[in-house]
């Protein structure tokens, strides 16, 4: 089942990143003039050769390689080649053993967040309809469910694009064909002919997942040109190892781009969100006066930490895809076991089968609950839902506590 993706012992983690550190460039040893930057300031962290040798993490992060570039293009900045190539090996693990891509299709880096790869995305698709389509701004719009993530209005402001949001059914979470219709059709009535579309494989609030087909569905029967984007930053590391079907894979072809965040179900240090692409659209971002750069930049971030990579690089490694499985089907179990406990108190609630996160309605939770047990509201100003998301942490102990102050 899994072509790329293996188990590793902590040994052979270790070596494999020491190995790329070490192909990396030496400032201790080599006559590095030319290069801004230098490994981390030793006045402040320590470089104790005892201590990191058994931390390759922690190593990583004090020699502080550059992996600016996306490095699945071609040429890239030679003097960090070792933690690149680690990076590069990331990208085609989870692009073809998690996304279902297949092997050397796929290009993408490591971003700073779920944020900036939904961003990277929409850049992409907004220059690609101007350069190849000949579209005007003004004729371009991000098109996604109004339970989308901030970051797309985020993009519309920064890339001056229009945004148009899908109302869902409120019990459901989902998007009607009758709705998306009437929705694109009065984008087209003021003039949008170009639709860059973000899915969502998990929401942020409800956890729900879009019907990509249904998008393009409509969109086809319109006669417009679109492209679409999976945002699955909380998803992506989740929904795929559940039970069931799910067609948000590079396996759709309506699929072009995804985001997945390792900082979230992968529990990775912040600013590991990744980027996935279908060869041949990462040149509709390259920043050409990047040109003391080789290979150029096609990332939106630019300079960004090599250790990121290895974080997730060594995490994936550590568990193993069946160890991944696991870690999954016990979440899965926890939380229906959650929700067989609020069903048989009457208590309303959404929860997709593919997801963790459980949101209930607000009138069930008191201030004082919510404050307790750091539920997060969809609006902190007026809540109408309050979520948990089930996460390792997140044990039968702490949620039979929960519970017990529901019932209180």
């Amino acid at each position: 089942m899994y072509k790329i993706w293996k188990k590793k012992t902590t040994e052979a983690i270790k070596e494999r990143v020491f190995e790329a550190l070490k192909a990396n460039v030496n400032y201790n040893k080599q006559h590095v003039l030319g290069i801004p930057a230098s490994y981390l300031d030793k006045k402040v962290f320590s470089q104790d050769a005892a201590f990191l040798k058994n931390a390759p993490y922690i190593a990583a992060l004090v020699q502080n390689p550059n992996n600016i570039g996306c490095h699945t293009t071609g040429k890239s900045l030679f003097y960090f080649k070792g933690t690149q190539q680690l990076e590069r090996e990331l990208i085609e693990l989870c692009a073809v053993d998690i996304l279902g891509g297949n092997p050397g299709e796929q290009d993408g880096y490591v971003a700073g967040g779920g944020t900036e790869a939904n961003m990277q995305a929409i850049w992409i698709y907004r220059n690609y309809f101007k350069w190849d389509c000949g579209a005007k701004l003004d004729e371009i719009a991000i098109i996604c469910s109004e339970d989308s993530h901030y970051s797309m209005d985020k993009a519309a402001n920064v890339f001056v694009l229009d945004i148009i949001k899908v109302p869902v059914e409120d019990t459901t979470r989902e998007i009607t064909y009758e709705a998306l219709k009437k929705t694109v059709e009065d984008a087209i009535a003021n003039g949008k002919k170009y639709f860059i579309v973000i899915a969502n494989m998990m929401t942020t609030m409800f956890g729900s997942l879009d019907d990509v087909d249904l998008y393009a569905r409509v969109l086809a029967e319109a006669g417009v040109t679109f492209k679409v984007h999976v945002d699955g930053a909380f998803g992506g590391f989740y929904s795929p190892f559940t039970e069931g079907p799910c067609n948000l894979t590079f396996q759709n072809p309506h699929i072009t781009s995804f985001t997945i965040d390792a900082h979230k179900m992968a529990q990775a240090p912040y600013g590991t969100g990744i980027f996935f692409i279908r060869k041949g659209f990462m040149k509709y971002a390259r920043t050409e006066t990047a040109s003391y750069i080789e290979g150029e930049d096609s990332t939106l971030i630019g300079s960004r930490s090599g250790a990121n990579a290895i974080a997730v690089w060594m995490i994936l490694a550590k568990n193993g895809p069946y160890g991944w499985e696991e870690k999954i089907f016990i979440l899965q179990k926890r939380t229906e076991w959650l929700c067989k406990k609020l069903e048989a108190r009457n208590i309303e609630f959404y929860r997709h089968p593919k997801s963790n996160i459980v949101t209930i309605r607000s009138k069930h939770i008191k201030d004082e609950l919510a404050r307790e047990f750091d539920l997060m509201p969809d609006d902190f100003k007026n809540p109408t839902w309050y979520k948990i998301v089930v996460m390792e942490h997140v044990t039968i102990e702490k949620l039979i506590q929960f519970l017990e102050m529901l019932n209180a």
